[in-house]
């Protein structure tokens, strides 16, 4: 057989590639992102399983066993109250985790349609969200979450809804970029021309087409909500005890830092890990999404 049908059929093969099979091969050999990802999953592993794994009760008392260290017994130490730390930190990521994924969820559903819209119809409609966008950025992601948790009160439930608002003007501003370089491209204007209505070329023309950088970003907005959800928890507007929650457990490890420093380790370490590799699948996605990503 000829050189050139050698080297000719696995061109053909790459051209045929789908973009999506493309992407997801990059990010196969993207080390950083699956490092990430296999953290990611083991801490979902973990929230699931919380029932079956943790070793103790995690609301459980132990007035003989106070602040003591890790041992056999109680691997991760214990707390004020005698509870077992490590049971503790399992099921708090269970309210993390939760409130990364339906804060970012929230803010998706509310950010990526006014986005879109802003993005396509422009004029007017683009100038009001604009601005309305541009207000709510003006203030500090966290400093608005803590204010609109304060006014909706402390609850795991109400931090997640004042997460999800105060991430939403990132997903606007997202999606209108993302719509607005779409919306000019050749096969919208031949969708056009054939006479889609203009919801219909939205829809299923350009929403597929800026689904990749939401994408993106929703992972790395997770681990902003997970530090938000734990920033809150510190503050007393969070997961109320005595529900686990990583930032309430800081909040108390606070007073025992000299006498029991494990109190803070524990639930540092998870917060700084998940957190990591959430970014790290983030940069990883980033750069598998990428079009101009090349080899």
């Amino acid at each position: 057989m000829p050189d050139g049908a050698v080297i000719a059929a696995p061109a053909v093969a790459a051209r045929g590639e789908s973009p999506a099979r493309r992407a997801f091969r990059r990010l196969l050999r993207h080390r950083a992102a699956m490092f990430g990802l296999a953290v990611v999953l083991a801490f979902i592993a973990i929230a699931v399983l919380a029932p079956l794994i943790a070793p103790y009760d995690p609301a459980r008392t132990n007035w003989a066993a106070i602040r003591k260290p890790p041992s056999e017994l109680f691997w991760f130490g214990t707390d004020e109250n005698g509870r077992d730390i490590l049971s503790r930190v399992i099921w708090g990521a269970r309210a993390s985790l939760l409130a990364g994924v339906v804060s970012v969820a929230i803010a998706l559903a509310a950010g990526v349609p006014v986005g879109l819209a802003a993005g396509f119809l422009g004029g007017r409609v683009d100038a009001l969200i604009s601005r309305f966008t541009d207000a709510m950025l003006a203030c500090p992601f966290l400093i608005l979450a803590i204010a609109l948790a304060a006014f909706l009160g402390p609850a795991l439930e109400n931090a997640m809804i004042a997460i999800g608002i105060s991430a939403t003007p990132i997903f606007i501003r997202l999606a209108r970029g993302a719509t607005m370089a779409v919306k000019v491209e050749d096969y919208v204007e031949a969708a056009r021309g054939l006479g889609n209505p203009r919801w219909r070329v939205a829809v299923r023309h350009i929403l597929p087409n800026i689904v990749p950088p939401l994408l993106v970003q929703a992972t790395l907005a997770i681990a902003s909500a997970i530090i938000a959800e734990a920033s809150l928890s510190f503050l007393g507007l969070g997961q109320q005890p005595p529900a686990p929650s990583w930032g309430s457990m800081l909040n108390t490890a606070q007073r025992f830092m000299e006498q029991a420093p494990w109190m803070a380790i524990f639930p540092g370490l998870s917060i700084f890990t998940v957190v990591l590799a959430f970014n790290l699948l983030g940069d990883g996605l980033r750069d598998a999404l990428d079009p101009r990503e090349q080899g």
